[in-house]
Order: structure tokens, then sequence, then C-alpha cells
């Protein structure tokens, strides 16, 4: 009977060493200044917003100065924080996103792959809700990263294409209607994040 709890508390103690060294390297990253470019189109010419006050928290874990697993991220910009460099077209995509009562765009993770690669490069996809002007979509997000051993920083770029009415965004017009801008925009992102 001893010997059975002593071999039972060994294999407990394994157990509990092993599933502390599997979450030992799973650490939270973070950034304020996450680059966000909106790019789209219109009738007159193509258009770009952009923000670099982007909020981005995640959770990776790293084995051997390679990053194998996402855990957990979310995201959220200030949609009036994007700015083009159109004073006109900035207030007629604001009222499109109906920032009076929809200040935020957000994304949170419910699911993310890790495939990684050499020399700490990575290719990343995540599967989230993607809210925008109040509505709320699964969206799924793919990227390009490397992990930075001398700051135990984390890089990550990448873009994801859809249509605004997607999001019940009506493409803004300018000029009375005259200037119409395409359904279809690109989001394009990149971000430094640390431990």
């Amino acid at each position: 009977m001893e010997t059975m709890i002593r071999k039972m508390t060994a294999i407990a103690i394994i157990g509990f060493i092993a599933f502390a060294f599997q979450h030992v390297n799973a650490q939270t990253y973070q950034s304020s200044a996450a680059k966000v470019t909106i790019k789209g189109t219109s009738t007159l010419h193509d258009w770009d917003m952009t923000s670099s006050s982007g909020a981005v928290k995640a959770t990776f874990t790293v084995s051997n100065d390679q990053v194998t697993d996402i855990n957990a991220l979310s995201f959220n910009v200030s949609a009036e924080s994007l700015k083009s460099s159109k004073s006109g077209l900035d207030k007629n995509a604001y009222k499109a996103l109906k920032t009076g009562t929809h200040k935020q765009i957000t994304f949170t993770m419910t699911s993310g792959k890790v495939t990684p690669g050499s020399g700490g490069n990575f290719k990343v996809s995540v599967t989230g809700n993607l809210t925008i002007a109040g509505t709320a979509k699964a969206t799924t997000i793919q990227g390009t990263g490397v992990y930075n051993p001398a700051d135990k920083s984390i890089s990550v770029k990448g873009s994801t294409r859809f249509n605004m009415t997607e999001y019940k965004v009506t493409p803004p017009t300018v000029m009375m209607g005259t200037i119409k801008t395409g359904d279809s925009i690109t989001i394009d992102y990149n971000v430094k994040l640390t431990p």
C-alpha cells in the first residue's frame, strides 16, 4: 500500500511538473501602437486611412526562441483615430462607421494556429469576432511573424479583405454622391509586441 501511495505521489508530481513546463513559456505580449491601414477604391481615385494607435494584447507560447502557439488575442482601435489626407473623406467615413455610437473597431480571437518556420519566423492564422460599426462577424485573419530573441519581441504583419456591407456599413460618398467608394476594402496591419 505504501509503495502504491509513493507511485501515485510520484506520478502526480511528474504530471504537475509536465503541466507547469508546458505553460511556463506562455506569455502575454502587448502593444498600444499597432499600425492599421484601411485601403479602398472610389470612382475618382484609391484612398487609404491609417491609425498607429491600435491596442493589441496576445498570449503566445515561445520555446527555444520560436513561437509555437497562440493562446489568446484581442485588438481594438478607435475608429476616429483612422485618418486620411482628406478631412471630407474622414468625416464621411466616420458617419458610415457610426462612430457616434460605435467608437471602437475590435477583434477577439476564438481559435488560432501557429506554423513555426526557421530563424524565429512563423505563420499565424486566427479566427475570431471582428466588430465594425456595431456588427460582429466571425473572421479569419492571417499573418507572418518573427520572434526577436534580443529583446524578446514578436513582430506580426498581414492583411485581410472583405466588403463593408458585410458589416452593414454603407460605402461612403462625397460631393453629394458624385464620388462613390467601392464596397471592397483591405485592412493591412503591422505590430511589434513586447512582453
